[in-house]
């Protein structure tokens, strides 16, 4: 008879860890004292709030697929508002964890990655053929570079800024064009082989957008910190103003937040060299 070595200690709790039929997370945490501690399973209010968000974004590629555009354009804001509403979830429970941020990620990249992507080909950019298609991959390409890059860079960037444009905040800018369009279909007349081209350097710029090292203000920051009164005002007028027509709002502050990283680079950078 052969005796086969016993395995280590650690080994002997990685095979209990998972020895059950069922899948299971176990993760490493630190307590107050700083000890680390292996906790399994998951938060279950924020990781809830993701899977709807991942839902949102899952329905939105049905619907643009069945030509159903509102519903996608719909889908993709609410997916936007549950991806919002997780992180501080989580920050507000103490349920912050590396699978939720990991699925997080994952969630993002089919909602705002995959999502816009296939309603912009949908609405707009199938009649471009492999042209269109492949400024659509370009999209979601730089929309996985932009999430893997984030990732591996938590903890270590200013969370005051984002370093190229929020995937969420990209796939809005690309929806809100969409509903324009829609709504406007007698100026932006999709069937325009010019239209078409516009559409198509759009989303391939909005994907760069994404992967580049502009600066954007985070607003994190304003959780918890106090700011002028005027501020509110200001804030009042331009919602009213967006009520007006809440596509376009929705567009032009879109277009506005997008150019405003260049002027936050350029005053950080100025600021570093004094």
């Amino acid at each position: 008879m052969i005796n086969t070595p016993k395995p280590e200690g650690d080994s002997v709790t990685r095979e209990h860890d998972y020895d059950g039929i069922t899948f299971e997370v176990v993760e490493e945490e630190r307590t107050r004292e700083g000890q680390k501690v292996k906790r399994r399973g998951i938060y279950l209010w924020p990781n809830l709030i993701t899977t709807a968000a991942l839902l949102s974004g899952f329905y939105s590629i049905i619907a643009s697929m069945n030509g159903e555009y509102s519903q996608a354009i719909y889908a993709i804001f609410l997916a936007a508002l549950f991806d919002g509403l997780d992180g501080r979830v989580a920050r507000a429970i103490g349920a912050q964890s590396p699978f939720g941020e990991q699925f997080d990620s994952l969630s993002d990249m089919l909602a705002f990655g995959v999502a816009p992507a296939i309603l912009m080909y949908s609405w707009s950019l199938n009649d471009l053929g492999r042209i269109g298609l492949a400024c659509c991959f370009v999209y979601t390409a730089c929309a996985a570079f932009r999430l893997a890059r984030f990732n591996v860079q938590i903890g270590v960037v200013d969370k005051r800024y984002f370093i190229g444009v929020a995937s969420p905040l990209a796939a809005l800018m690309l929806v809100s064009l969409v509903w324009v369009g829609r709504d406007f279909p007698e100026i932006y007349n999709i069937q325009d082989f010019g239209i078409q081209i516009i559409n198509a350097v759009i989303i391939v710029v909005v994907g760069l957008l994404m992967i580049s090292n502009i600066k954007y203000y985070s607003f994190k920051t304003l959780d918890r910190k106090r700011v002028p009164f005027i501020v509110l005002p200001i804030a009042v007028f331009v919602l009213a103003a967006m009520t007006y027509n809440i596509p376009v709002g929705i567009l032009v502050i879109s277009i506005i937040y997008a150019l405003s990283g260049f002027v936050t680079t350029y005053m950080a950078r100025k600021t570093a060299e004094s």
